[in-house]
């Protein structure tokens, strides 16, 4: 967006100001074009020993920037078995972890009582998203549905011409048995499902859909069609000039409307009715505040160029994420959604979310850490065979947190709850 013109005066005032533009001219000009020197590297690389941690430690503090508190030892965790979740190992960062609960969940792989742990540094949240489990909860629970599953690459492929590159497509749609077969030989536990094929002037993308079992699967996914484009570039009867096994396709940790068309990870619809009653005592408001807020809220979604129309889904699954030994960069992805609103015939309030991109597994990344089994283990999703579960435990407790936050945004109560629950520091 272009800024006024009274906003380029303000911003170029502020720089004088703070002399920031002449003290960078200055230190440009005793720069004199010589590249300064640079400091040594963190030394032994992806040494997870002991002795190497305590090395990369020892060289933090020689350049006098050792967070203390982080590098700690900590005896329930042996620094070698960091290794495939971490390089150049120096300790762990705390960060506050809450509980929500119960949260009561009726989903296909989840059913049950939950106590939900979640970390965060926003004060109110765990607040918010324990209100909003209670009001669910008192009304039956949260109906979650994990409905399909899968994550896709889409590798890049370049050629002379846009007839090769047609000519190649042609080629590759016939040879899917071929691809499974190739898939397959590089995991237990993928499988290549299906295969979309696109193109782009001389660029063909070919978008491999797998199933990932209880892993998030993003390594499982690279691996196997790292393998099927190798196959390709010595069997394919017109040869690529170039491919990449990411053509940017995926929707890989982005953002982007390709949610709607396809689904990375797991998608999982959940819905919930609450009575008027319980909504005036617990939440205060009503149904029909709500829905109007939600109306008015998607609007103002529209008019920003959101992609999806939700309240704050980031805010539940960052926190799930963190505890749960996740990916946090597929936030970026798993926080695309779509949260509905309407007033029922009988006068209560019904609530559903759709989260078409939940990438998260129980198996692999970084779920066999201490911290993060345990926080598994209180959800009873520990190990394999629990990440549909697990998935279905993270799109009730989405919901939650978007009634809660609705029902405080309608009432007037959401600046005050901040106000109750921030850390105060004037």
């Amino acid at each position: 967006m272009p800024q006024s013109a009274h906003q380029t005066e303000l911003y170029t005032s502020e720089l004088r100001r703070s002399h920031a533009i002449e003290d960078y001219q200055q230190r440009l000009a005793k720069m004199d074009n010589a590249l300064l020197p640079l400091p040594d590297r963190i030394p032994t690389g992806n040494d997870c020993s002991p002795d190497g941690v305590e090395r990369r430690r020892a060289f933090l503090r020689e350049q006098g920037c050792c967070p203390e508190t982080l590098c700690r030892d900590n005896p329930i965790i042996d620094p070698e078995a960091t290794k495939g979740a971490v390089e150049n190992f120096i300790g762990f960062t705390h960060i506050p972890v809450g509980v929500i609960g119960p949260l009561r969940v009726n989903g296909l792989f989840a059913q049950g009582d939950f106590f939900v742990p979640m970390a965060t540094t926003e004060g109110a949240l765990v607040a918010s998203y324990h209100r909003g489990a209670h009001a669910v909860s008192r009304c039956g629970g949260v109906v979650a549905l994990c409905v399909s599953e899968s994550l896709c690459r889409a590798p890049a492929f370049t050629f002379r011409s846009i007839l090769d590159a047609g000519v190649f497509i042609d080629w590759a749609v016939s040879n899917l048995a071929t691809f499974r077969e190739l898939a397959a030989s590089t995991t237990r536990h993928g499988e290549l499902i299906d295969m979309k094929p696109s193109f782009n002037s001389n660029t063909a993308f070919l978008i491999f859909e797998f199933r990932t079992a209880d892993a998030a699967g993003q390594n499982m996914v690279t691996v196997a069609t790292q393998r099927i484009c190798e196959w390709i570039e010595s069997s394919s009867p017109v040869k690529p000039a170039t491919w990449y096994v990411e053509g940017n396709l995926s929707g890989d940790k982005k953002a982007t409307m390709l949610s709607f068309l396809f689904h990375r990870g797991r998608k999982v619809v959940a819905e919930a009715f609450i009575s008027r009653e319980v909504i005036k005592r617990f939440l205060h408001s009503s149904p029909e505040d709500m829905t109007e807020y939600c109306r008015v809220s998607t609007l103002g979604g529209i008019q920003s160029g959101s992609i999806g129309i939700q309240g704050h889904y980031a805010n539940a699954l960052a926190a799930l994420f963190l505890c749960c030994g996740q990916d946090v960069a597929c936030l970026s992805e798993a926080s695309v959604g779509i949260t509905t609103m309407r007033v029922t015939p009988d006068g209560d309030l019904y609530v559903s979310v759709s989260l078409p991109n939940l990438t998260v597994g129980t198996v692999g990344g970084g779920t066999f850490l201490p911290g993060a089994r345990d926080c598994l283990r209180m959800l009873g999703c520990e190990g394999s065979g629990h990440a549909r579960k697990f998935a279905e435990i993270c799109a009730a407790t989405v919901l939650a947190g978007e009634v809660s936050i609705i029902a405080a945004l309608a009432s007037g109560d959401f600046s005050k709850a901040h106000a109750t629950f921030r850390k105060k520091n004037d």
